[in-house]
């Protein structure tokens, strides 16, 4: 069963200038594309558990393992400007 939606009404709604030969084409795109759920529906589910995911999923993290932190020198080196061992920056919310 076709579904009829108005292309033109929903660019209208988005506020997206569509042309005629763009109109065109995205019917037909929205068309396959319905076309195509409505006959996944028709598969036969019946005993299956719905999943979100079609296969198991883990975790490829590594743990979490605690380390030395970074010396502050290291992590200055490459800063275009420092100042008593800080990032200097310019000022966000006003002259202070």
């Amino acid at each position: 069963m076709p579904v009829e939606i108005d292309i033109a009404k929903v660019a209208s709604l988005a506020r997206i200038a569509l042309s005629d030969e763009e109109l065109r084409r995205y019917g037909e795109q929205l068309g396959a594309i319905l076309e195509h759920a409505e006959r996944v529906q028709q598969l036969p589910t019946e005993g299956i558990p719905p999943t979100s995911h079609p296969v198991p999923m883990t975790n490829a993290f590594r743990d979490d393992v605690v380390t030395g932190s970074l010396p502050a020198e290291d992590a200055l080196a490459g800063a275009p400007e420092a100042e008593d061992g800080y990032f200097r920056v310019p000022p966000v919310l006003g002259d202070s």
